[in-house]
């Protein structure tokens, strides 16, 4: 009995600097307090690794200093703190700013300090940074979505293959046919006829099958894809010439409010292809004297381009199937714009390969402004193949 006691009495009663030890040895996670004003008072080893700050640098400092500022102001830390208050606890999973600037993903934990008493003493925040699995989430859904737009796209080609190349292929070898077999009976005027319009008929397969082939090079072939940083008015400038004339011809003003080193992260083949075509459409849809303009403004990460054009314009459900276009749809704007559809579904492909999106604002009668995003840098939650996706296990 004696020596049970000498062993109780021996028993090592853990300090407050043992437990702040075991704090910093935790370099994953973010664990520091605050004052009942929300101001830091202690700051983990942790914190710095993963904020940046040093300990002098925040203590003292409102903890909004970790939001990023559509958090502030959406109040994010202030309901944070009333549902801790309220439950107990409060969760979130959320984006945070580092003494540098940049962002990270983090699992966060916050709940009140209660002292021995019963009384308030602040709160306890813990953040884990989870950037790596956010990104690798990301991308996987990205992937995931890309596959299934691809497999989309593949029953589209494979449609226009049988229909809107097929069909008029057969009217065309049936023209040919009776040529072959009527020739000296018919009149020169009607021969000439009927080989002018084969002529157009085979020079627009030509330009549609153009079309597949350059879309179905993107989709399916990855090598082909070569982004990089680039400035966008050297595109947009390359289009205006390449266009000027057609534009000329009724008397189209072309012009761009696009500012000097106003740079993407795109594929340059992609990019002017993109350009060019939304361009030649809006030339098509926009009457004599009118305007089309190319305008570019940077939001976040990215930038958004806006081609304006004063043309006809579009109704609400010809804007709603734009970019999904079925085939009547793609027939009909061959027929009438000579392959207006497919140059925006190749349109809508190269934008997506580039990590872009693409949409449409239109009033009949008044004009049409196509607006397009692309990033300024690389992306970080690329996935190019099934073989670079990596799951974080350790997480």
């Amino acid at each position: 009995m004696e020596e049970n006691s000498k062993i109780l009495k021996s028993k090592y009663i853990p300090s407050a600097e043992f437990y702040s030890q075991v704090i910093d040895s935790l370099q994953d996670y973010s664990i520091f307090t605050l004052d009942n004003e929300f101001v830091i008072n202690s700051w983990s080893a942790g914190s710095t690794k993963i904020f940046g700050y040093e300990t002098d640098e925040v203590i003292g400092k409102h903890f909004e200093l970790i939001f990023t500022d559509e958090d502030k102001t959406n109040g994010i830390p202030k309901n944070e703190i009333d549902t801790a208050l309220k439950e107990g606890r409060a969760t979130d999973n959320r984006w945070h700013i580092a003494k540098d600037k940049s962002l990270f993903y983090a699992y966060g934990l916050v709940f009140p300090l209660i002292g021995s008493d019963g009384e308030m003493l602040g709160y306890v925040k813990i953040l884990r940074d989870l950037t790596d699995r956010k990104k690798s989430e990301d991308a996987i859904k990205k992937y995931v979505k890309e596959l299934e737009d691809l497999n989309t796209h593949k029953e589209s080609v494979l449609a226009i293959l049988s229909h809107d190349l097929r069909s008029p292929l057969s009217a065309i070898i049936g023209t040919a046919k009776y040529l072959k077999t009527n020739f000296h009976k018919l009149e020169p005027s009607v021969v000439q006829e009927m080989l002018d319009l084969i002529y157009k008929s085979t020079t627009d397969e030509l330009d549609m099958l153009d079309h597949l082939v350059e879309w179905a090079r993107i989709k399916y072939a990855s090598e082909a894809f070569s982004p990089s940083k680039i400035e966008f008015i050297q595109y947009v400038e390359k289009v205006f010439e390449t266009l000027n004339e057609t534009a000329s011809i009724n008397a189209i003003n072309l012009h761009h409010e696009i500012e000097a080193n106003t740079k993407v992260f795109a594929d340059g083949k992609m990019l002017l292809s993109i350009i060019q075509n939304i361009v030649s459409n809006a030339i098509k849809h926009t009457q004599e004297g009118g305007t089309i303009t190319v305008s570019a403004k940077k939001k976040e990460n990215r930038i958004i381009i806006q081609i304006k054009d004063t043309g006809i314009g579009m109704s609400e459900e010809i804007q709603k199937n734009l970019f999904a276009p079925q085939i009547k749809t793609l027939s009909a704007a061959r027929k009438e714009n000579k392959g207006a559809g497919i140059g925006l579904l190749l349109v809508k492909g190269f934008l997506e390969k580039n990590d872009g999106e693409i949409w449409v604002e239109s009033i009949e009668g008044e004009g049409s402004s196509f607006y397009f995003t692309l990033p300024i840098e690389k992306p970080m939650n690329r996935i190019d193949s099934s073989d670079q996706i990596a799951f974080d296990e350790s997480a």
